[in-house]
């Protein structure tokens, strides 16, 4: 699937709304890291790189959804299939 640079705004809003639906906060932080999902004191965390671009924000807020399981919930097309294609390129 091909993204418009434009639209990876409105699918890290859309993927960050999912994560909390899934009860995980998800993070901007600064470091040296690339981020990912993790357990906080029993609370679910993703971490995201904020000086990272925009398109790997997504790829890392994509795997970190993979990982906590989205395959059995009910997710419009475009928006699994976003998740698949990131996970696949991270």
């Amino acid at each position: 699937m091909k993204i418009k640079e434009k639209e990876f705004e409105s699918i890290l809003q859309d993927l960050k709304s999912l994560a909390n639906q899934m009860g995980a906060k998800v993070r901007f932080e600064r470091g040296d890291f690339k981020g990912g999902y993790c357990l906080v004191k029993e609370n679910k965390v993703i971490v995201i790189n904020k000086l990272s671009g925009l398109q790997r924000k997504v790829v890392v807020l994509a795997a970190a959804l993979r990982e906590l399981g989205v395959d059995e919930m009910y997710l419009p097309p475009k928006l699994r299939e976003i998740i698949e294609e990131m996970d696949d390129a991270s």
